[in-house]
Parts: C-alpha cells; sequence; structure tokens
C-alpha cells in the first residue's frame, strides 16, 4: 500500500474505474481526528466532493490556479443535480447576449429585482458581487464551451425549443415590475428539449478533462478529517467498501448538493418541503457534505429554504384561470413565476390549493400534472364538491369577474393578457396541493460561507482549510424563489471563487 507519494490521489485500485457502487450517505459526517489516521493514501492539493456545476467549476478554477485537483463523485455517473436541470443561469447587467439581442439591462436593475422584489438576500455583499460580475461570468461559460443561440422567447416558462434567452422569474409581474426594470435574464444553453443541463455539464466536464483534473464515479468523501488546531486536512473516502485516506495539502472543497433525499433531515430542517410530492435533485443530494462542514464546527443558515414549485404553466391559457385556498380565496397573481406560487402553497397555504378555471382557461386533456377534482355548470357547485366555505367562492370569482371584465386585476394586477371573466362552463377545479400535484421541491440551506467559500463556524471565523460551494452552501438563492437560473448562475459563479481560492489556500 503506497501512503507516501505526494502526488497521487491514491492506489491503483483507488484511480481505476470501480466496480461496485457506493452506499451514498451510510455512514457518520462526525470529523475524523488526524491521530486516527493510519497513514495517506494519496494526496493532492485540493480535493473537490461532487462533480454538479459547483464542483466542476471549482476544480476547473482551482486548476488554472496551479494546483494539482482531484473531484471526486460518489454516484457512477458525474453531473449532480446540475446535469438533471434546464442548465438556466440567471445572468444580466448587460452580458453579451442581452446585448446582441437589444436587451437593455443593468447590474442595478438587476440587482433591484432580487433585492427588492422578493425576500430578504441571505447575503447582500455576494449578490451584489454577483449582479456586477454577471456580465464577465457568462462570457465565462461561453468561454468553456457551453453552447448559446442569439435568440430570445417572450413565452413563460423554460423554452422548449433552442431559444436561450428569456425571463425565468417574476420580471414583468407586478410588484416586480414596478420596483425593477424589466429584463429577460435566464440564460439557457441553445439546445432543444429539457437538455440545458446535460449540454452544459457536458461542456465543463470537457474542460476537466483538457486541463487534466483527476476525476473518480463511485468514491464518497465520508468524513473529514481535522488537525489538532482545527485544520481540515483531508478526507476519509470510500470506495467498493475500500477506506481510503486522502491529503489536501491546501484545501477540502465541498459541493455534493442538497438534502432534498434525506428524508430525516427534510422532516427536522424543512418539514414543509417533505410533503412535497417530487424531490427534485439528483439521488446524491443526501446532505453529506453539510453534515461533514457541521461536523467540524460549520454554522448552517436557512435550512427551512428551498424551493417548492407549481408549474400551473404552460399552456398558458391555464394562468387565465384563479387559484384559491382552501379557503376559496385567491392568495397570489397566476402569472407569478412557478416557484413564487409554489412557495405560497408550501409554506403560506398548508399545502393547500386550487386553480379553478372555465372552458377557456381549462387543461387540456389528458393532464397529468394537476389532478380534477371537481367540475360542474356552475361555480356554486364547484365549491359543493371542494366543501368550501359556504358562499365563499362564489363571492371570490363574482369580485374577480366584475374587475376582469374590465381587464383588471385591482387585488393581484394580474398581466392584462391573461385577465378575463370566468363565465365560460364547464367550470373545472384542479388539485394543485404539495401532495396531490406534480409538486418538484429543492433545498437551498447550507454552510455558512464568505463570498469566497471559506467556510465559516458560528463565530464568524473560518474553519481553516474547509471551502464550499452550490447548495452545500447557503448561497443567493432564497425562498420564495424568485427566477429559474439562480441556483446554478450561483453554483457556478461561486464555485468558481471558491476553487481561485482554494488553490491560494496555505
Amino acid at each position: 500500500m503506497d501512503r507516501s507519494r505526494p502526488d497521487n490521489p491514491g492506489r491503483r485500485q483507488f484511480l481505476g474505474a470501480a466496480a461496485g457502487a457506493v452506499a451514498v450517505g451510510a455512514a457518520p459526517a462526525l470529523a475524523l481526528p488526524r491521530s486516527n489516521v493510519p497513514g495517506w493514501d494519496g494526496q493532492v492539493d485540493v480535493l473537490v466532493a461532487g462533480s454538479g456545476a459547483a464542483g466542476t467549476c471549482t476544480a476547473i478554477e482551482a486548476r488554472r490556479g496551479g494546483a494539482s485537483v482531484c473531484l471526486l463523485e460518489a454516484l457512477a455517473v458525474p453531473g449532480g443535480s446540475s446535469i438533471l436541470s434546464g442548465g438556466v443561469v440567471y445572468a444580466g447587467g448587460g452580458t453579451s447576449l442581452q446585448r446582441a439581442l437589444k436587451v437593455t439591462d443593468s447590474p442595478e436593475a438587476m440587482f433591484d429585482y432580487l433585492f427588492r422584489a422578493g425576500p430578504v438576500p441571505p447575503s447582500r455583499e455576494k449578490l451584489q458581487l454577483y449582479c456586477e460580475q454577471s456580465p464577465e461570468h457568462f462570457d465565462w461559460l461561453v468561454a468553456q464551451g457551453v453552447p448559446y443561440s442569439e435568440k430570445m422567447t417572450t413565452a413563460k416558462g423554460l423554452p422548449m425549443g433552442d431559444e436561450s434567452l428569456y425571463y425565468s422569474g417574476s420580471e414583468l409581474v407586478w410588484p416586480a415590475r414596478d420596483v425593477a426594470d424589466p429584463a429577460p435574464r435566464g440564460h439557457v444553453p441553445g439546445v432543444a428539449g429539457m437538455n440545458g443541463g446535460r449540454s452544459m455539464m457536458q461542456a465543463l466536464h470537457g474542460q476537466l478533462r483538457k486541463l487534466g483534473v483527476q476525476t473518480q464515479t463511485r468514491a464518497e468523501v465520508e468524513r473529514l478529517v481535522v488537525e489538532t488546531d482545527g485544520r481540515v486536512a483531508g478526507a476519509l473516502v470510500r470506495q467498493d467498501g475500500q477506506e481510503i485516506y486522502l491529503r489536501a495539502r491546501r484545501a477540502v472543497v465541498l459541493a455534493c448538493g442538497g438534502f432534498i433525499h434525506n428524508t430525516a433531515m427534510l422532516e427536522q430542517y424543512a418539514p414543509q418541503l417533505s410533503r412535497c410530492s417530487v424531490p427534485w435533485g439528483g439521488a446524491g443530494d443526501l446532505g453529506q457534505g453539510i453534515n461533514m462542514g457541521i461536523g467540524v464546527g460549520a454554522a448552517a443558515l436557512r435550512m427551512h429554504e428551498g424551493f417548492a414549485i407549481a408549474p400551473i404553466y404552460p399552456p398558458e391559457n391555464a394562468i387565465a384561470g384563479i387559484l384559491v385556498n382552501a379557503a376559496g380565496q385567491r392568495f397570489i397573481a397566476e402569472d407569478s413565476y412557478h416557484g413564487m406560487i409554489g412557495h405560497s402553497i408550501a409554506y403560506q397555504q398548508q399545502g393547500r390549493a386550487y386553480l379553478v378555471s372555465d372552458q377557456s382557461s381549462s387543461y387540456p386533456a389528458p393532464q397529468d400534472n394537476f389532478p380534477l377534482v371537481a367540475e360542474s355548470s356552475s361555480i356554486g357547485g364547484i365549491a359543493g364538491q371542494l366543501k368550501l366555505p359556504v358562499g365563499a367562492l362564489q363571492n371570490c370569482v363574482a369580485y374577480y369577474n366584475r374587475y376582469a371584465g374590465k381587464g383588471q386585476d385591482p387585488m393581484f394586477n394580474k398581466a392584462k393578457a391573461y385577465v378575463r371573466p370566468l363565465q365560460r362552463p364547464p367550470f373545472r377545479a384542479w388539485d394543485i396541493s404539495v401532495d396531490r400535484a406534480f409538486f418538484p421541491a429543492h433545498t437551498f440551506g447550507g454552510l455558512a460561507t464568505d463570498v469566497d467559500g471559506a467556510v465559516m463556524n458560528s463565530f464568524g471565523q473560518a474553519i481553516p482549510g474547509l471551502f464550499a460551494a452550490g447548495r452545500n452552501a447557503a448561497g443567493i438563492p432564497a425562498a420564495p424563489y424568485l427566477a429559474s437560473g439562480l441556483s446554478v448562475g450561483d453554483a457556478t459563479f461561486f464555485g468558481r471563487r471558491a476553487g481561485r481560492a482554494a488553490a491560494r489556500a496555505n
């Protein structure tokens, strides 16, 4: 057994393809004292856990910063949750694509939207930096080979064609349109279908190969190794049933996803998300990186937050219906970004909601995202089938119709294109509840980090030798989620910064 070669990430068996799968998240995440390590099986400057967008961008920039890098992935296929996503990056401030399509935007307008139209931002410093450097970050993605087309769509929802720019959030929805100049900022690879994440990760993984970054699948980072002074010195890795000790001379970077597939963590930290019908993320999103960070004294922030998505569109005609809660009352503008709709249902409406439609706003058949739970020739018939409070839905619809006939929505200012009375039977009600509908969810909580990804303890001090990025870190995504692309944008942008900082670490 070779425990001395300085730049070898491990034994031959470790570097070769493993024959068996690893039971992800099976071991405790408490720190392992350096005195308990019998010897190092390999050494590297920067050890990265996770091969999604955050870990991959970390590895690319650490390698370009002069460090030797080993990237480990617990699953058999690299890419994490990012490869399953639409590949949307929320970018603005005047990106090269925005300029090519004659879109006017500025870092100030982008910041205003993200700062003023939604929740209190988790870190004003991170958010401001992200907005200011957004154009440069998009150019970096282009330089890595991520393909974008000079095409834009104004349709709501992720483009299914090859358009690369769209309104990915609620920029055009009240009250956001009144507090910040709207601009399309959803930058998605110009490939047809739900293949943007795959296209993006293929390009980024191609850069890893060009740079010669050691990449190993079926290798789970199980526990962090800590020196007596608190510095993270390396990690215990499990592969094919074998324990391997890897030393990280400069830093370990945790980038192995959120915890949407860890039921116990969800019920402990984010019970609203645990009720959602579709855990949205890679199979490796079990919270291992977060627990390892906590195990060495890291602070964890906003662990209750995440996105819960109720995608009532497409088709866009459904937006002309009205969303009501269990009391038969409207609670949000139906043209809102589906992450904001989902958040309101999951966190503020006890998980229950219905979309009420008439003939012109109904879903076509067949439709399996939302079950049809009531149908009648009258609104009263719908209310009776749903067992709503007596008269509540009828009064709600009557008020809505009174102004919708004038193209107005005084309650939520829904865009005029979607405002029309509900008056053509049959009337239908669709169950948009978290446990009955197609209701994807993902987590946002994670380790406290600075703008360069250094992991902080509860006293605001950096833990030497430890960085985090992506959904292992509490980054700029917050609840309610304001736009598609903030999570991947955060992962790629702050992953890059973590990689550069890790390469410089002493």
